[in-house]
């Protein structure tokens, strides 16, 4: 099935497959002809999932362009903006306006957007206000509201009713919540008229195209072990998941210190900070985000390649949120967690929950590292298309130099990734070509001293090698009926041991 089939708008169509969406998600797949046949639906999926389009779409292709005509509820401002962000996407080509109204904004500015906005997205504290003050009259035909669950876990219960008595009963209602406690049974009793029920099975609740591992190390070996998973992985643009805000501060001033272009994002951050970072990192100027739980609600990015658990959760739904913000839009997508052997238990918790085994794998030794950048190297030197710049180049040294000696200097340039502008990809970028001549005629080692830059890290921390890979967080043996959690690697065997192991 491909979205062709729903039959949508010209114009939308046009916007989906700009965005690179081919297949719709289950969730799309069940809930898009009920919305477009004007059924109420109760829709219980998990973030990742691909609600935000499930809703969206539909009701995109049923507007008419008046004012206010779509509103949607979410629980927080960051979801509020991703989802006025994605329905602003899809719309483009629909002349459609969006208003997103949360706390902390201008009330004038934010009046200003709804006078001329057919969707408006809002925080329920922030709306509600602005009906109290009779600021705004809206009848809208369609109400949405977006995790439901985390709405009632904010105390937004009572917001939500009231809201509603402001609204007119002629409407389209739909409901979308992870979980499905009493309350919001009964919520959707009181506002929705005979409504349509989906469920995505527990079988869906973590995406098939997300690669889940787990590596065993000791609590103080955390920072070590994410800095060499980092360098042996490789990510293009990852978020770090931490526990407390404290833990995020702290942990993305180390990895700045490394040479990582990364920031935080946690509640306590000022509003405009936090908007700049994740601006940043949707853009691709920022390569890592380091997040709690509450921040990276709804955050909605189609490119993120890695997403690590420095710390577990508690839950197993905030780890089928947390690793739902990589594998988007049918693209693959890596989750790594972090575990010591006092979480081990926690992790069987989760794993039995959403009823998939993660594998157990060795945190990657130096020398490991060292092999996989050589092996890429080699990869990207056989694979990459001779360029007329690269002859000229040539030409112009040989006189001073063998051949041999030439190609040894430029593979010491390209590992060292400082002859390319902007980005660190060969033959993506400009080449300064000036640059590259002064580096080879000077010994095309300048790259030594930058083995702290962003890409190509090669660190020996404090001349040692820590060695996960001998013995740190060995694979467990899943048929073993002993329930002892792996030992990380201050239980390591001697290295004459001739254990089995597999690392990445």
């Amino acid at each position: 099935m491909t979205f062709k089939d729903f039959n949508f708008k010209e114009q939308l169509q046009k916007s989906i497959e700009e965005a690179g969406f081919k297949e719709p998600s289950p969730i799309q797949i069940e809930a898009i002809p009920y919305i477009l046949d004007g059924k109420d639906l109760v829709g219980q999926a998990h973030t990742g999932t691909g609600k935000t389009a499930a809703f969206g779409l539909p009701i995109l292709n049923k507007l008419s362009g008046k004012n206010a005509e779509a509103l949607i509820i979410v629980p927080t401002r960051e979801l509020a903006m991703q989802v006025s962000d994605e329905l602003y996407r899809f719309g483009k080509f629909l002349n459609l306006n969006t208003a997103t109204v949360y706390g902390g904004q201008s009330y004038t500015r934010q009046l200003k957007l709804i006078e001329n906005a057919s969707v408006i997205v809002a925080t329920p504290g922030r709306f509600l206000d602005l009906l109290r003050n009779e600021q705004i009259k809206v009848k809208p035909k369609f109400v949405i509201l977006d995790e439901a669950d985390e709405m009632l876990d904010m105390g937004f219960l009572d917001d939500i009713k009231e809201i509603f008595t402001y609204l007119p009963k002629e409407r389209q209602t739909l409901l979308f919540s992870a979980t499905m406690p009493v309350a919001i049974k009964n919520l959707a009793k009181t506002i929705l008229n005979e409504p349509e029920f989906i469920t995505i099975t527990k079988a869906d609740m973590t995406n098939s195209n997300i690669t889940q591992t787990f590596y065993v190390v000791d609590e103080r070996e955390r920072d070590d072990a994410l800095i060499r998973l980092f360098d042996y992985k490789n990510p293009k643009k990852s978020i770090i998941f931490c526990r407390t805000k404290k833990d995020v501060d702290r942990l993305s001033t180390f990895l700045v210190s490394q040479g990582f272009m990364a920031k935080a994002l946690h509640g306590d951050m000022e509003q405009k900070q936090r908007e700049e970072a994740i601006r940043a990192f949707k853009s691709s100027k920022l390569e890592i985000l380091i997040a709690t739980d509450v921040a990276a609600r709804g955050l909605d990015v189609n490119d993120v390649t890695h997403v690590f658990n420095y710390h577990l959760p508690f839950d197993s739904e905030s780890y089928v949120h947390r690793i739902g913000r990589t594998g988007r839009a049918g693209k693959d997508g890596v989750a790594v967690s972090i575990v010591t052997p006092h979480e081990f238990k926690t992790l069987q918790r989760i794993e039995k929950s959403i009823g998939t085994k993660l594998e157990s794998k060795v945190v990657p030794n130096i020398s490991t590292v060292k092999q996989k950048k050589i092996d890429e190297l080699k990869s990207d030197i056989i694979n990459q298309e001779v360029k007329d710049y690269a002859i000229d180049i040539v030409e112009s040294l040989k006189d001073e130099f063998d051949i041999s000696t030439i190609a040894f200097k430029l593979a010491s340039i390209i590992a060292s990734k400082t002859y390319v502008k902007g980005n660190n990809n060969i033959g993506k970028s400009e080449v300064d070509l000036q640059k590259l001549v002064e580096m080879i005629s000077k010994g095309g080692d300048r790259g030594d001293d930058r083995r702290r830059s962003s890409r190509g890290r090669d660190r020996n921390r404090g001349g040692r090698d820590r060695d996960y890979g001998n013995g740190g967080g060995r694979s467990r043996n899943r048929n073993s009926s002993s329930s002892r959690p792996p030992r990380s690697n201050t239980d390591r065997p001697p290295r004459s041991s001739n254990r089995s192991r597999k690392q990445d």
